[in-house]
């Protein structure tokens, strides 16, 4: 128990530092999927029906119920992503005003390391307890200075924490039931070019740093699920995540050529939005079917504003716009042998983002493809190895986007194309006790 112990140490103390999604991966806006090294091998098909291992706790309670005594996973996900931008007509100040912008295009995307920590404790014959601790949002995108889009972003790094205590309760036979807390913490860093040059040639440009984060008020949410047994080879699955308002307060730091935008406090709210989850596993002879349809109301997400303590300069607004999304996904498990598991699946995912002018260099996200394979390896009667590969096709994406602010002047347009793909690889270890 010692050993297990430091474990979850290390496991709790890398989700602080190390949950960092690149902009080009996330599921769907800046969700994250990427909680299961089991699920990504079948693209997380029938996640809240199908239970493998202790990460059910994140994608349904419920299925708890479902595991043999004690459990924990430890997984980590390495998330490759490649999205370059070209420039196709980007200006200075307000669109056909401003002269043209033509410095170098870049590529945003940043490599990142996702842990995941999952146990799972027996109360009685009918009743368990969970803990995960995992990351549902993030994103990272991260541009050279002076990039065609400098004006729009250089970094945006946006990391959260969630700690999930769950109760399971088998209700009968057929019938399991689940529910958790989940407390958020994060941190937010903005980072972007000020166009001084377009309103005097004379002036060099400036620069805003702005970081925040909500440790002192975390936000708190709530999730539950239900799993139904129809036959002995069929179940279906339901979970439900609530939305999470996360408070923040920070320190704004400006490098600027003119008076007018001092230094000082800032507070922004994001909001998490609520998910459902519907999934189904058949299993016939050495195959499990799963499929799934989840649901995120990313509607929420209406706009992202920053004030500024001083009331100078006026706040930050990026109007968003988000729609709902639907996420559909199917996919396998084939009992190779006794000692191993393989999985395949494929998901299409659509992107929240309504049109290239509520596009923004800091979530260039589009619509995406998943393929995915994996496998399980039992070690021993009581521990296992999982691994998962998923490649992400992603859309071309179109960006229009235009700053907001008082003062068109400063109002660069980014005009142009994103062409990106991802890369992901998970590993986890399971472990009986």
């Amino acid at each position: 128990m010692i050993y297990t112990h430091k474990i979850y140490r290390l496991i709790v103390i890398g989700s602080l530092f190390s949950c960092v999604i690149p902009g080009m991966a996330q599921a769907g806006g800046f969700g994250l999927i990427e909680n299961s090294a089991s699920g990504q091998g079948n693209a997380y098909a029938g996640a809240a029906a199908h239970v493998t291992d202790a990460s059910t706790i994140f994608f349904n309670p419920a299925g708890m119920m479902q595991l043999e005594g004690d459990s924990i996973s430890i997984a980590g996900h390495f998330i490759m992503p490649d999205a370059s931008f070209t420039n196709n007509g980007s200006v200075h100040g307000t669109p056909g005003v401003g002269g043209p912008l033509t410095t170098a295009d870049d590529d945003g995307g940043v490599n990142a390391f996702v842990p995941n920590f999952y146990w799972v404790k027996t109360i009685d014959e009918q009743m368990k307890f969970g803990l995960g601790v995992q990351t549902t949002f993030g994103l990272a995108t991260e541009y050279k200075k002076g990039w065609t889009g400098q004006y729009h972003a250089v970094e945006t790094d946006l990391k959260t924490v969630n700690l999930n205590p769950s109760i399971a309760y088998q209700v009968n036979d057929k019938l399991s039931v689940g529910g958790g807390l989940d407390f958020v913490i994060g941190e937010i860093i903005f980072t972007s070019a000020i166009d001084f040059s377009n309103l005097n040639p004379a002036l060099p440009d400036g620069f805003a740093d702005l970081t925040a984060d909500n440790y002192s008020d975390p936000g708190l949410g709530f999730n539950f699920g239900l799993q139904y047994e129809i036959d002995m080879n069929t179940i279906i699955g339901a979970s439900f995540r609530s939305e999470i308002d996360l408070d923040f307060s920070g320190d704004a730091d400006f490098t600027v050529p003119v008076p007018g935008f001092p230094d000082g406090g800032l507070t922004s709210t994001v909001t998490l939005p609520a998910s459902l989850a519907l999934s189904v596993a058949k299993k016939m002879d050495k195959i499990t079917y799963l499929a799934d349809i989840t649901w995120t109301g990313w509607s929420s997400f209406d706009e992202l504003r920053i004030v500024y303590d001083s009331g100078v300069p006026s706040p930050t607004v990026t109007t968003e716009d988000w729609d709902d999304t639907f996420r559909y996904s199917v996919g396998f498990d084939y009992q190779y042998s006794d000692k191993m598991v393989l999985r395949s699946g494929l998901a299409y995912d659509e992107t929240p983002i309504p049109s290239p002018e509520r596009r923004t260099a800091r979530i260039p996200g589009n619509d995406r493809t998943w393929l995915s394979f994996g496998l399980t390896y039992m070690l021993d009667d009581q521990s296992s190895i999982d691994v998962g590969y998923s490649h992400l096709f992603i859309d071309d994406t179109e960006i229009n986007n235009t700053l907001e602010t008082i003062n068109s002047g400063l109002n660069a347009t980014l005009t142009g194309t994103y062409t990106a793909s991802v890369d992901i690889l998970s590993v986890q270890w399971n472990k009986k006790f």
